[in-house]
């Protein structure tokens, strides 16, 4: 058995989204100033927390918030970033560069609601669904290849106390080894519902799912704790556990500054 921790984090504000404009991943946009505070912020929130390996969707806009991450990160400076492209933002084909406006009207043209409908030329929530999924087969095989034959490392002592709630080190206690990816805020959604409702993750206690599945903030991080074990036909997922979702406490300071 080999557990890990995977703590998924959404790319900091573009101007796109301050504009409420859809990117999807025909626009490929950087940071805007906010942006890239936000990314600081995070970066310094988790600085103490040591990421064994760190995947990013390969457009810019996770690309940039990862490597402010990792700069501001204690432990990671050897530590090389995977472009991964199975987490780029779900594909809103027509409607990317557009207003969100325009999406919900789209939708009500067709009689469906707008998180259920797909644009033409878009992704369904169904084909980014199967996206995160080849996704969790990657991350595991490579996590179990990479982590469970060498034993615990150095970074089990580092997160072996109990880690205060609301703290870069929740749930780490006992937890050898740690993950890191850098998305998208519709493509994190669709992950997060998958992990929850058909991988069962055991939850947080008292927790709503309206809170589990409400929009990602920029920024915003989740953490999932996974079990793993290995069969003749590759890794086998044990458990799941939820710790939290779309956390946010290392943007208060941005908040309280303006």
């Amino acid at each position: 058995m080999f557990t890990f921790s995977l703590t998924l984090i959404r790319h900091g504000e573009t101007q796109y989204n301050r504009d409420k404009l859809l990117q999807g991943q025909g626009v490929d946009t950087l940071l805007s100033e906010t942006g890239v505070q936000q990314a600081e912020a995070v970066g310094k929130y988790l600085r103490d927390i040591p990421f064994n390996n760190v995947f990013a969707s390969n457009l810019q806009r996770a690309i940039q918030t990862a490597e402010i991450i990792l700069r501001n990160n204690t432990h990671c400076s050897g530590t090389e970033m995977v472009l991964e492209p199975l987490l780029r933002e779900r594909g809103f084909g027509v409607a990317e560069g557009r207003p969100k406006e325009d999406l919900k009207n789209m939708a009500n043209a067709a009689g469906q609601s707008c998180g259920d409908y797909t644009p033409p030329g878009g992704e369904t929530l169904d084909q980014v669904k199967l996206r995160f999924k080849k996704f969790l087969k990657v991350l595991f095989k490579q996590m179990l290849d990479e982590h469970c034959r060498s034993g615990p490392d150095a970074s089990a002592a580092s997160a072996s106390h109990v880690a205060p709630v609301g703290s870069a080190a929740d749930g780490l206690q006992e937890v050898p080894v740690h993950a890191l990816v850098v998305s998208h805020g519709g493509y994190i959604r669709v992950g997060v519902k998958h992990l929850v409702e058909d991988l069962k993750s055991s939850l947080p206690a008292g927790v709503k799912m309206s809170q589990l599945f409400s929009p990602c903030p920029n920024t915003g991080i989740s953490r999932f704790i996974f079990t793993l074990s290995q069969s003749e036909s590759g890794p086998v997922l044990s458990a799941s556990r939820c710790l939290f979702t779309n956390r946010k406490y290392h943007l208060e300071s941005l908040t309280a500054a303006k």
